[in-house]
């Protein structure tokens, strides 16, 4: 076995970098991977959520004695009848929960759509018609769910970042600036959708929980149940397999609780399923955005004020904030430098996560600001943004990690054709199309966090390898495999990863861009120890040999610094001015993300979200009915999205850029692709039409009321 490895070693290719098809694959189309809706219990009994139809005020009654005498209706859960909670805790994340998942505890309707009841019943259609049966009354009391700039009851808000930094006088550096731009930019409300809904399956035995569930990170999941439910951790145990896409939203809501309670009453397993009008409202979203920037720079562009001032909603039960200001602070340096991230508290559901949270909409903000500004200068746009790229953090001081924004802008101008681009707007023509060009920034922060992990050899020259992670659609299966071929020396056909199980130990989530990098890391770490093992002539028993690795000392021990992934995005647009349609006709996206441990599934996540920007940039916008505070078209027929036909030729690469200080070199790609691509279309759509366009989406409507050149 150890003389196998040792040569396998010194001849085999890295299997890091090769393109590779996920391992799983053929599960996923042939149907044979199972979802967490889909695994057999014995004795499964279906949970069904009722929601609150008022969007403030208190319940007075509900009529469930009509309710438990319907066909098949084993109980219904309330706020009178429901386990007592514990909501007092810090999550993984260093945030409180959000207090709509801890369902049933008061009389209190804080938005529409606020969990009521849980009706449980012998199958999913008995508890849906007596769920829609339950007749619920209320004392409604005026909402308040309309989101504008200036409202009064604003304030600043700690999230992951302080609320507010500054430095020098921003009032004296533009009042001595050539250049000023100053605008407000807003995006509205929007909703991650992803194609598996949130559904979970509880079961108690012999005082040990168990749930299977749709997750972001089986970690995070046990340590709010067990927080919630006032148990001991090592008594509760989650399990993930195969998750359908998650965006942020897939962390602990209110239907796995409901299912643990109502598990916990029954006695037999019970499983809560959302639909997918309640995931519009359980399973958060991203918060609107009014956005003003505010730049100062002198005659040959150098910045010498920058200011951005983000304000976003979020409910009335829990204190959320997009840092959407955060991304000026990696970005862009000038003399006087303030950001601000403020909040207002509103009758509407939780916002929560959403692909690159804050950077996103943030990007949107800034970028198309700093488009002006190279208008207002007469400069280049790529120009400008290289005039000011940042040699050390804005606000932190720190040295960064890699910054290789300059040779990403460099490398796409040359592959887009940006050279010699007509700066003029409104000049170029394709019949009755307008066409423009534009650019814009990227980055999303690299960060690592502690994981542990095992890997296991075992005597046929096999090897498993567990950790509690999670594919959200990323391709983590397959990038681990590679990771862990490489560190033991041996073909990934060899190595089986096995994921998302607690019972794993304590692993990183799927989500901030740092699953990926966070368990290679620990995977990598304890394979390597293996390996030595082995190399040393160990006896391989029966049952094998396992080594587990714990990262928290590792990660612990970085040196501070400034690390980001960085890109630069590139899109041509087509503007009909006669019906107001956009049409994205091409996008290029060249990133610096790290060592790219599978091209293929890599490629896939830098083109998906570029594709969101496509988006959000020209489709979505979720909006609310002043009269209810519902949201108009809660489903995926009203809130529109960007489908085959709005998807034009986009191209995604990256050049060499990986992290010295982590093991494998990564960065993390999940979010960057987004980012920067919604500026990028709007900048090409002022170029094209010479009207900018500061409020998203850019709907024809729009369009049409913005006017357009002369033809």
């Amino acid at each position: 076995m150890t003389t196998a490895t040792t040569t396998e070693t010194e001849t085999r290719a890295p299997s890091v970098g090769t393109a590779r098809t996920r391992v799983e694959g053929v599960e996923k189309v042939t149907g044979a991977a199972r979802y967490a809706g889909e695994i057999p219990f014995a004795g499964l009994a279906h949970g069904w959520l009722v929601l609150s139809t008022v969007a403030r005020g208190r319940i007075s009654a509900l009529d469930t004695d009509a309710v438990l005498a319907m066909p098949g209706v084993l109980a219904v859960l309330d706020h009178r009848n429901a386990t007592r909670l514990n909501t007092d805790f810090p999550s993984m994340l260093g945030m409180r929960p959000d207090a709509t998942c801890a369902v049933f505890q008061h009389d209190r309707v804080p938005h529409l759509g606020w969990p009521v009841a849980l009706v449980v019943a012998e199958t999913s259609e008995q508890a849906r018609e007596a769920a829609e049966s339950l007749v619920v009354h209320y004392e409604p009391e005026p909402h308040d769910t309309d989101f504008m700039a200036g409202h009064p009851d604003a304030y600043p808000l700690d999230g992951f970042m302080p609320a507010v930094t500054q430095k020098g006088d921003i009032g004296a550096e533009l009042a001595a600036s050539a250049v000023v731009v100053d605008a407000e930019y807003t995006t509205p409300e929007e909703h991650h959708n992803p194609m598996e809904p949130h559904a979970a399956t509880a079961h108690w035995d012999d005082g040990r929980l168990e749930v299977v569930d749709s997750n972001q990170g089986a970690t995070w999941v046990v340590g709010d149940l067990a927080n919630l439910f006032s148990l001991d951790p090592a008594t509760v145990r989650v399990r993930s397999e195969h998750v359908g896409g998650g965006f942020g939203s897939k962390g602990v809501r209110a239907h796995q609780v409901a299912a643990v309670m109502a598990a916990g009453v029954l006695g037999r397993p019970v499983r809560v399923v959302m639909t997918r009008r309640q995931m519009f409202t359980l399973a958060g979203h991203r918060s609107p955005t009014v956005q003003r920037i505010r730049l100062g720079a002198d005659a040959d562009g150098r910045l010498r004020a920058l200011e951005h001032r983000a304000l976003n909603h979020t409910s009335t039960v829990y204190e959320f904030v997009e840092p959407s200001a955060g991304v000026a602070r990696v970005m862009y340096d000038a003399d006087a430098h303030r950001t601000e991230n403020r909040v207002v508290r509103l009758d509407v559901p939780s916002p929560t996560f959403m692909r690159a949270p804050g950077e996103a909409p943030g990007s949107f903000a800034l970028e198309s600001a700093l488009d002006e500004l190279a208008v207002e200068c007469g400069l280049d746009p790529i120009e400008l943004r290289l005039r000011n790229d940042a040699v050390r953090g804005p606000v932190s001081g720190l040295p960064f990690a890699g910054r290789r924004l300059a040779d990403c802008f460099r490398e796409g101008a040359r592959r887009f054709g940006w050279v010699g681009r007509d700066p003029r707007p409104g000049v170029r023509r394709d019949g009755r199309w307008l066409l423009g060009t534009g650019t814009a920034a990227a980055s999303f922060p690299a960060g690592a966090a502690p994981s542990t992990a095992t890997v296991t050899a075992h005597p046929d020259g096999d090897f498993t390898v567990r950790i509690a992670a999670a594919d959200i659609g990323t391709g983590a299966r397959t990038a681990l495999t590679l990771v862990s071929a490489d560190a033991l020396g041996v073909a990934p056909e060899r190595v089986r990863v096995r994921i998302g199980d607690s019972a794993f130990g304590p692993a990183m989530i799927a989500g901030g861009s740092m699953g990926t990098r966070s368990w290679s890391w620990a995977v990598k770490a304890a394979a390597e120890e293996l390996r030595e093992r082995l190399a040393l002539g160990a006896d391989i028993p029966a049952g094998g040999i396992t080594v587990r690795s714990d990262t928290t000392a590792a990660v612990g021990a970085l040196a501070a610094a400034e690390r980001h992934s960085f890109g630069a995005q590139f899109a041509e647009v087509a503007v009909d001015v006669t019906t107001g349609e956009v049409r994205v006709r091409r996008m290029l996206g060249i990133f610096a993300a790290g060592r790219i441990i599978n091209p293929l599934t890599a490629r896939n996540q830098l083109l998906g979200g570029m594709v969101w920007g496509i988006s959000m940039a020209l489709h979505e916008e979720a909006l609310r009915d002043r009269a209810s505070g519902g949201l108009v078209g809660a489903d995926l027929a009203g809130y529109h999205v960007a489908t085959h036909a709005d998807v034009p030729r986009i191209e995604a690469d990256w050049i060499e850029d990986p992290d010295p200080d982590d093991p494998v070199g990564i960065k993390g790609i999940g979010e960057i692709g987004i980012v920067g691509a919604v500026a990028a279309v709007a900048n090409a759509v002022w170029h094209a039409t010479g009207t900018r366009h500061r409020r998203l989406p850019i709907s024809p409507d729009r369009v049409l009321a913005a006017g357009a050149p002369d033809a």
